[in-house]
């Protein structure tokens, strides 16, 4: 089988710009949605899922696997992103936020990482954001901390096994023609899944005051 990415919580930005680029490279892609849309783009694999469902999620992981092997890369880019005070949501709407933000990204990584593990090779990158945390966004606030956090023990647990772990950490709003145009981000995910091992970094932040470097 042929070097495959999967791109789970994949979107019009980030997650488009991602699948784009590895595609380009010469990568069979697999998307996975809560729509299972394909995005528009030729020759993509697309899988339903909501990723804050366990039994969901691991399906499409299995499926997208059964078409492309164990990938050499997957992308963890779900994330429920809105303005929230402290107190001003319920418990439940942070419970639902953080299986989203974090949780999502914990189940992918034991679904896939073990598989690459075995191999010897592999790369999982998680999106980031909220490099300082902020009282008007309490859920992306503490699920990019969590993540954050969720990157360092998986590289604990897998690195030694040759599974590269890293994030990718966005300091503002994604938009095409701007310092966060997500396909200047996305060069940052081909960067790190390219890292040879002894130059593995754990995290990028695009912090919109350069772009990512040329290819």
């Amino acid at each position: 089988m042929m070097p495959g990415a999967v791109i789970i919580g994949a979107g019009p930005g980030i997650g488009r710009s991602v699948a784009r680029r590895f595609a380009k490279e010469g990568l069979a892609v697999a998307l996975v949605s809560r729509t299972g849309n394909d995005l528009g783009l030729e020759g993509v694999l697309s899988y339903r899922a909501d990723c804050a469902d366990e039994g969901e999620l691991r399906a499409a992981l299995d499926a997208a696997a059964g078409e492309l092997g164990t990938p050499d890369v997957v992308v963890y880019n779900a994330a429920i992103i809105r303005p929230d005070t402290p107190g001003e949501v319920s418990a439940r709407a942070q419970l639902d936020a953080w299986a989203v933000n974090v949780v999502g990204a914990l189940v992918a990584a034991a679904h896939v990482a073990p598989a690459m593990a075995r191999r010897g090779s592999g790369t999982f990158i998680v999106t980031g954001g909220m490099p300082e945390p902020k009282a008007c966004y309490v859920s992306l606030s503490l699920g990019k901390a969590g993540v954050r956090t969720l990157v360092t023990m998986l590289d604990e647990e897998y690195g030694p096994s040759g599974v590269h772990v890293a994030s990718v950490t966005v300091a503002g709003p994604v938009a095409p023609g701007t310092d966060f145009d997500p396909d200047d981000i996305a060069g940052h995910y081909w960067r790190l899944h390219t890292q040879p091992r002894e130059r593995w970094e754990q995290e990028i932040l695009h912090a919109g005051t350069a772009p990512a470097p040329a290819p």
